[in-house]
């Protein structure tokens, strides 16, 4: 299984964004460098009135496909 760390501070205007269906993904560079998108969806546990603040940890299987989603901090 591989997986990533990515730092996200995301503005609650910005997931607005997404909720709303204007955008579906989120794309960012995770700390290894490389470039990542996934689903604005598997982050809705996280959402506070400010955002989405945080370390998380992605896990995906060989193809790609989402295993889990962690918040390390």
């Amino acid at each position: 299984m591989n997986e990533i760390i990515v730092d996200l501070r995301i503005s609650s205007d910005e997931y607005l964004k997404l909720y709303q269906g204007v955008a579906r993904f989120v794309s960012v560079r995770a700390r290894d460098g490389r470039r990542v998108r996934f689903p604005a969806r598997i982050l809705q546990p996280w959402v506070t009135r400010d955002g989405i603040r945080g370390c998380f940890r992605i896990r995906f299987n060989d193809a790609g496909k989402l295993q889990d989603i962690q918040r390390l901090g």
